[in-house]
């Protein structure tokens, strides 16, 4: 594991890990190994990607917080131009760390990837003018197999870094993005009760 660092439970939430690539740079650029099967195995990560994706936004994009119900996804992501403030929320009900949260910059510039485990809601805002965004997946996408939790459910409570100058109420969501649920309605469905609010 000697060509990344692995920051293991973030904010003490189990399976969450940011990993930093040593990068070789000299006066030509610089050389990075964004995947390598043996350090991430060492690290704990085993799992197979089958897919890759990549998303363009501008500044002030906010996708998520989003999951996938009956085909859940191991998510590697990172940032390969810009800058984001990425999320994952623990979705997991047996879990002792159930509805916490985990932010973290990723840029092109630090090269950190995070590592989100099946069973969490995942997001982002973009904090520069243009970001693109990459990720890799444990399975295949299946319409009509996505969840997700409105991004600012005080019930989670995320502190999201915001894209300077802009205050929330200009932050850019999809309209599905705008019409996604609540945690307490996602506690109920797990748990077989109508939502009380």
């Amino acid at each position: 594991m000697g060509k990344i660092k692995v920051l293991d439970k973030c904010n003490g939430i189990e399976g969450l890990k940011v990993i930093e690539p040593k990068v070789f740079g000299d006066k030509r650029g610089y050389f990075v190994e964004t995947y390598n099967q043996n350090d991430f195995m060492e690290a704990g990560i085993d799992c197979i990607f089958v897919q890759d994706n990549q998303s363009a936004s501008k500044k002030g994009v906010l996708r998520g917080l989003h999951f996938q119900i009956h085909y859940p996804q191991d998510k590697l992501v990172r940032v390969i131009y810009g800058e984001v403030y990425d999320v994952a929320v623990d979705l997991r009900k047996d879990s002792n760390t159930f509805g916490k949260w985990f932010g973290v910059m990723l840029s092109a510039e630090n090269k950190k990837q995070f590592f989100i485990p099946k069973g969490f809601a995942h997001g982002f805002v973009v904090l520069s003018d243009y970001a693109e965004f990459c990720y890799k997946v444990t399975d295949f996408y299946h319409p009509n197999d996505e969840g997700g939790l409105y991004w600012n459910d005080p019930d989670i409570g995320i502190e999201w870094q915001m894209p300077s100058g802009m205050p929330p109420e200009d932050l850019i969501l999809s309209d599905k993005d705008k019409a996604l649920g609540s945690f307490q309605a996602y506690k109920a469905s797990l748990y077989g009760i109508p939502d009380i609010k």
